[in-house]
């Protein structure tokens, strides 16, 4: 399962071997939503940028093409040809991103489709049999992401049901996986710490779920409005108190520095659409800051996007040719900065864990900071 190799300071670098491989950790899981990264970006290529585990949306899925059609074609991982480990988001975020189209109950949540309005009933147990038939490698716990600003009375009721729902979705779990037709009866849960930016109630929270042993933990929840600040500080107070034998998991985040900060702070997993949705719109990463391919001043430039980059965008082609694309609308243009933004990412990965190893993490992330921020 979950081995941690090297500690620095709180910074982990572990692996979690999965039925679908082995995950080195720390790890940024790429995100594609309905099956497929946005931009025109296949499983090849993901192979080709050092992708180690995707993630798709369970709720989308459900909607479109529908998971028991998934599960006719043998699952996710076949539907897909992809033959890593997959993640599986719950659903609970769309209760929070979909609130205008939503009504939460304890039986779970009642939902109006974003496609055509049709209405879905979603509780833990529906959350568990759509993953199940999804058969992705890990899925996560139904839970409610409760507005960051919410009054404390409500985040106090959402925890309290929230870790009801767990102890439904464990239990569902484990059901799911001795069924005779279950494409993966290996599939790990992993549960999600909520709280919004109060820390008692994170760290309550933090020991009640940690008591059920899950595979994994996550803290939801962040990255929906709260400053960097109430995050780190939510981290520093409630990761101690996630079991440290097992996959710490911050969801929805984000950008290099939100990333660099966190492991300092033992998280080991993280996912965010940030490098496919900036790469679309022509904004790529370098290690010396963020740059907007749109600019006029890259007309005539005819550097790769971050000079001794290996990825295929950086191999070939020039700035200069990626902004004629990207302002011709040619879908080759955001194809490879969305193709750039990745490999920046997990090689930043790569060398967070090498970082880890060889003990010199704080060292690597000041560098890696002060070069990014342009000092």
């Amino acid at each position: 399962m979950y081995k941690i190799i090297k500690k620095d300071g709180l910074a982990k670098r572990g692996r979690l071997e999965t039925v679908h491989g082995t995950i080195e950790t720390p790890v940024f899981m790429n995100v594609g939503t309905a099956a497929a990264i946005k931009g025109a970006v296949s499983t090849e290529d993901l192979q080709g940028i050092k992708t180690q585990v995707e993630l798709s949306n369970t709720y989308h899925l459900h909607v479109r093409p529908g998971d028991e059609v998934v599960k006719k074609l043998g699952g996710l991982h076949k539907f897909m040809v992809w033959d890593k480990p997959i993640l599986t988001d719950s659903g609970g975020f769309q209760v929070f991103s979909l609130s205008g189209l939503r009504k939460i109950k304890e039986e779970g949540v009642y939902f109006q489709s974003h496609i055509d309005g049709k209405k879905i009933f979603m509780g833990p147990e529906e959350s568990m049999q759509i993953q199940s038939n999804l058969a992705s490698t890990i899925a996560m716990a139904f839970d409610e992401c409760p507005s960051s600003v919410a009054s404390r009375q409500y985040i106090e009721n959402s925890v309290a049901r929230t870790t009801r729902w767990l102890e439904r979705c464990k239990a569902e779990m484990n059901r799911l996986n001795q069924l005779p037709d279950t494409i993966n009866k290996n599939q790990l849960l992993f549960g999600i710490n909520q709280g919004a930016i109060y820390e008692d109630i994170r760290i309550e929270h933090a020991k009640r779920i940690s008591e059920l042993d899950l595979d994994g933990y996550a803290l939801g929840g962040l990255a929906v409005g709260e400053s960097h600040e109430d995050m780190y500080r939510i981290l520093d107070a409630t990761v101690p108190y996630l079991p440290e034998n097992k996959p710490t998991y911050l969801m929805g985040v984000g950008t290099p520095a939100n990333i660099l900060e966190a492991v300092d702070r033992g998280v080991d997993f993280f996912d965010c659409v940030y490098p496919s949705r900036n790469g679309r719109h022509g904004h790529v990463y370098t290690n010396h800051g963020k740059l907007n391919l749109f600019n006029a001043k890259y007309e005539l430039d005819d550097r790769p996007i971050e000079e001794g980059c290996q990825c295929p965008a950086c191999k070939k082609y020039s700035r200069a040719y990626i902004r004629h694309l990207l302002k011709a609308k040619e879908m080759l243009g955001m194809r490879l900065c969305v193709l750039h933004n990745l490999y920046f990412y997990n090689t930043m990965m790569e060398e967070i864990r090498d970082a880890i190893e060889a003990g010199r993490y704080k060292e690597y992330k000041k560098q890696k900071l002060d070069r990014m921020s342009g000092k």
